[in-house]
């Protein structure tokens, strides 16, 4: 049998550290490893597959875009490129749209946005305001922007134009806004940061001091949109609407794509201002276009809300329960489990061995992040699996996945 981790360590970047698990295949909620052991994935691609692997939908579609067009330059126009973009901005309060391949490069068109609105409109103004303990993605200016010390440190000196507040401060932005700032850019919900969740009228006071400054808000929803949080998108769960946003990781359901949108007043580059290769890529297109359309068929985020809800209550009671966890916190079905200490590399080797995949973000927090579409009866199979796992903690060693 070929030993795919060995190989990888010959062959590949040593930048990840990876779980000791290697995935062949996956269905729905499913995925079975080379060994044909399965798993409940409660990690679905880094949020990436909301509906699941493989999902019929996005296969098929897929399949016949592949046999039709796989791809030309953005010098021509699409259908699937223009379908998706017509039902990402009927279903927004943002006008325009532009797809890129990754969160990252939405994130940094985001960012390229705001400073030519600055240019236009603010006296040449370009910094932007994030926040602490968020992240932006990978590329160096968004690995700026990430209010993360360690992400910055081993690049430095870094590209100007982002200074990074405490998250959940409206203070803290007020005192960061110079004749200089162009825009604040926040997530929603902070994913990677380690699903912190702001008070429910922080957004809303942003958007208005936003308003006041005459500065544009970003929110940057690669992780919360497309049915996360348990709507639609992630500033409708708080009751504001921002002036560009970014997409990602749902969207594809499993294929690379990532979107900023805008409304008409942000929307100020004129044509070579900004472009992609591969961006809006009619394959990847059509797959997003797809998975979209189900999501808002079939009422998936109400799924999503409903599941998630029984999720967080049933995570609420192991915690209850046990003193290893010091707070279980979320929304819809981006939930993280909070430990006493540095328990969370344990808890995924541990699951592992029960058939659960799930996600560590910070030494001591593990993240939950199933596919949309899980029932409870899957939301309850993973909690009897954690409350196992809670049990192997308290003993002093969990061994490694054989």
């Amino acid at each position: 049998m070929t030993d795919w981790q060995a190989l990888e360590k010959r062959y590949f970047f040593n930048v990840t550290k990876r779980t000791p698990l290697t995935l062949v295949r996956g269905a729905g909620v499913r995925a079975w490893d080379d060994r044909g052991r399965e798993y409940l994935d409660f990690t679905a691609g880094w949020a990436v597959n909301a509906l699941g692997h493989c999902h019929p939908a996005i296969v098929e579609a897929l399949t016949r875009q592949a046999q039709t067009l796989i791809h030309t330059s953005n010098q021509f126009y699409t259908t699937p490129q223009i379908e998706l973009a017509e039902l990402l901005v009927k279903n927004s309060c943002l006008s325009r749209v532009f797809f890129a391949n990754s969160g990252a490069e939405a994130v940094e068109g985001a960012v390229k946005l705001a400073r030519r609105y600055g240019k236009l409109n603010l006296n040449g103004a370009y910094e932007v305001i994030t926040a602490v303990n968020s992240f932006h993605g990978r590329t160096l200016a968004m690995t700026a922007a990430t209010g993360q010390k360690k992400f910055h440190e081993p690049y430095e000196p870094l590209p100007e134009g982002f200074i990074n507040v405490e998250f959940n401060s409206l203070c803290a932005i007020q005192k960061a806004i110079t004749a200089r700032t162009c825009a604040v850019m926040l997530e929603p919900v902070q994913g990677e940061g380690g699903v912190n969740v702001p008070d429910d009228d922080y957004l809303k006071e942003v958007r208005g001091w936003c308003d006041e400054m005459g500065i544009l808000l970003i929110l940057d929803e690669v992780q919360t949109g497309i049915g996360r949080l348990g709507t639609l998108f992630g500033y409708q769960m708080f009751g504001v609407e921002p002036d560009i946003m970014t997409l990602a990781k749902g969207l594809g359901g499993g294929v690379p794509i990532g979107a900023f949108m805008a409304k008409d007043r942000a929307a100020v580059f004129a044509p070579g201002e900004h472009g992609s290769t591969y961006g809006g890529n009619p394959l990847v297109c059509a797959a997003a276009h797809a998975g979209l359309k189900y999501i808002l068929d079939h009422n998936v985020v109400g799924n999503t809300r409903e599941v998630g809800d029984c999720l967080l209550k049933g995570l609420e009671a192991l915690k209850d329960r046990s003193d290893l966890i010091i707070d279980v916190r979320g929304r819809g079905l981006l939930l993280a489990i909070e430990f006493s200490s540095d328990l969370a590399e344990r808890a995924v080797l541990a699951a592992i061995e029960d058939g659960l995949l799930i996600n560590p973000i910070k030494p001591n927090v593990v993240r939950l992040i199933p596919p949309l579409i899980i029932t409870r009866k899957d939301a309850d199979e993973a909690l009897t699996i954690l409350s196992g796992v809670l049990e192997k903690l308290k003993s002093p060693a969990v061994a490694a996945v054989e």
